[in-house]
């Protein structure tokens, strides 16, 4: 897979106004994640068809002021056994040790080294992306969708990211043995990550 990151959802301010007005330039803003309304989703070519599916159940932590990104972490973990294609028999085979090996490798990581802005609401985030025993340097872009008081929860701030990337599968070992070959999967694993968060 070529993981992560990150938001189904609209919102009203910018970043940079945001961080004006409620936290000042250069201070580290905290978030935790709302799994309700956030999604990690995947799509991978079977033959000439995309076949879509998510990981259901993750955890993690952002540290995130858009006016200052280099004080910005970001950590997340998918519990792959939560994997979801809509297939019982298929999710139940990418969990073995043919692909995933959830039992040996629980869990995947990804915990950034750095974050950048590029241009506008865009930034960057480099880090170390753990799939099973292998651990390779990725770059996720994201764009900081924007911030707003939350209409149901007085003086509760909320946000939203998207992030997209594309892993190749067998960087990562996923897929042993005949499963290796791209003759029937694909290689490469495009993946879409939606987070809304809420300030902690």
């Amino acid at each position: 897979m070529k993981l992560l990151t990150i938001l189904l959802v609209s919102l009203l301010f910018s970043g940079s106004a945001f961080a004006n007005d409620h936290h000042g330039n250069n201070e580290r803003m905290s978030w935790s994640i709302d799994r309700a309304h956030s999604n990690i989703l995947f799509t991978i070519n079977h033959f000439f068809n995309k076949v879509p599916g998510t990981f259901n159940d993750f955890t993690g932590t952002v540290v995130f002021n858009p006016s200052a990104p280099e004080l910005s972490e970001i950590d997340v973990q998918v519990n792959v056994a939560s994997v979801n294609t809509n297939v019982e028999r298929r999710d139940d085979h990418l969990r073995s040790g043919d692909f995933f090996g959830v039992e040996e490798f629980p869990q995947m990581h990804f915990r950034s080294t750095d974050v950048r802005h590029l241009d506008g609401q865009s930034y960057v985030a480099v880090g170390q992306l753990t799939i099973k025993d292998v651990t390779r340097e990725v770059e996720l872009p994201f764009e900081f969708l924007g911030v707003t008081e939350h209409l149901m929860r007085e003086g509760v701030m909320v946000a939203g990211l998207h992030g997209e990337l594309s892993l190749n599968r067998n960087d990562f070992g996923v897929g042993v043995g005949d499963w290796a070959s791209t003759a029937i999967i694909g290689n490469e694993v495009n993946i879409q990550i939606f987070l809304q968060v809420h300030a902690d």
